[in-house]
């Protein structure tokens, strides 16, 4: 949550919960902090120093490694095991006295900054991170302040360890100055980072990056993508853009620099090779370049093989002949002779005949 300190204070702050944080039991009377490797002394109320007790971690009695000595349990060399809560009992009742919840963990140390401006001239960000977690709950308070006049910070909706700043003016002499500092309920530490306006711009990388094939062109590709959206004001503060690509044979990457356009043409690809294509963008005048885009691939065009109708799928036709019945030994059904009507013209020849000679006579 950021608060915006008293009149009497110079800075406006911005505070932020760490991305570690423990719960710890609602019948907890109250918490405790230890440091690992560290010895801690857990007291039992307000009872005398001759008084009896026995205590209890997540309601097993304890036993190794600790020291009783009067209400006082001594736990020595803790690590993260010794976490959890702690019940203390009279001997005389056996009654709970109090109940403590000992978090174990280590100070913060300076944590690590970073400012960026991928909005400009709008405004930048700066984030901060610890080397190593602190198992406990950590708070940060980040003051910034530019010509000796602090700046106003608003904490980020979705990043824990983020706040934005908007710039004051544009190309400014004047050097900015951070300072986060980490605060625990076992230490602080606190880092600062000084640095001038030109020096943070960096924008995002393009998007919507394609490349496409360019028909009966097997050595060109057309490549186009658009400017971060993130990028306010693309007309009057423009981008340049860098452009790479390989093919995925080759380890070797090929460059272009490019001014006033989103778009090229790639000339020189090798015929039917897939290529991995990104592209960059950074302000013309000041800052350094953005991230690589998600990378696309693409393949030149390919020209498709005409088909051959190969000789062997010829069909001939010709023309089929039956084969006369083979001649067989076996005995054939007799048949009506084909002479059979000759016999019946020679008996009536005969006939007609011997009626001639009978009427001679």
């Amino acid at each position: 949550m950021c608060l915006q300190m008293a009149n009497l204070v110079t800075s406006l702050c911005c505070v932020v919960l760490a991305a570690v944080v423990v719960a710890y039991p609602r019948n907890a009377d109250r918490i405790q902090y230890g440091r690992i490797g560290s010895d801690v002394t857990m007291q039992c109320g307000s009872l005398d120093n001759d008084a009896s007790v026995s205590w209890k971690m997540n309601g097993t009695y304890v036993k190794a490694q600790h020291s009783l000595e009067g209400p006082r349990l001594i736990l020595t060399n803790v690590s993260l095991n010794h976490t959890g809560l702690y019940t203390c009992f009279q001997k005389q009742d056996d009654d709970k006295h109090e109940a403590i919840f000992l978090q174990i963990g280590i100070p913060p140390l300076e944590p690590t900054i970073t400012c960026r401006s991928n909005t400009y001239p709008q405004g930048f960000y700066c984030s901060w991170h610890q080397q190593h977690s602190t198992y406990i709950n950590t708070t940060f308070d980040v003051e910034v302040q530019h010509n000796q006049r602090s700046l106003e910070v608003k904490k980020d909706l979705f990043h824990k360890n983020r706040c934005h700043v908007r710039f004051p003016e544009v190309f400014s002499s004047f050097p900015y100055k951070v300072n986060v500092t980490a605060i625990n309920a076992l230490g602080k530490a606190s880092a600062t980072k000084t640095f001038e306006e030109s020096t943070i711009v960096k924008p995002d990388p393009p998007e919507r990056v394609t490349a496409t094939p360019i028909r009966f062109n097997p050595r060109r590709l057309e490549v186009s993508w658009h400017s971060p959206a993130t990028w306010p004001d693309i007309d009057n503060f423009p981008l340049k853009y860098f452009l790479r690509y390989r093919p995925l044979i080759r380890e070797q990457w090929q460059h272009v620099e490019l001014s006033d356009t989103t778009s090229h043409n790639i000339t020189d690809a090798y015929a039917g090779k897939e290529y991995i294509i990104q592209v960059a963008a950074k302000d013309t005048e000041i800052g350094t370049w953005s991230d690589w885009s998600v990378a696309v691939h693409a393949t030149p065009w390919i020209e498709e093989p005409v088909p051959v109708v190969s000789t062997t799928e010829v069909e001939f036709h010709t023309e089929t002949k039956t084969s006369p019945m083979p001649c067989s030994n076996a005995p054939q059904k007799a048949e009506p002779p084909v002479g059979g009507a000759a016999t019946v013209i020679t008996f009536f020849s005969r006939l007609l005949l011997g009626m001639l000679l009978l009427l001679l006579m």
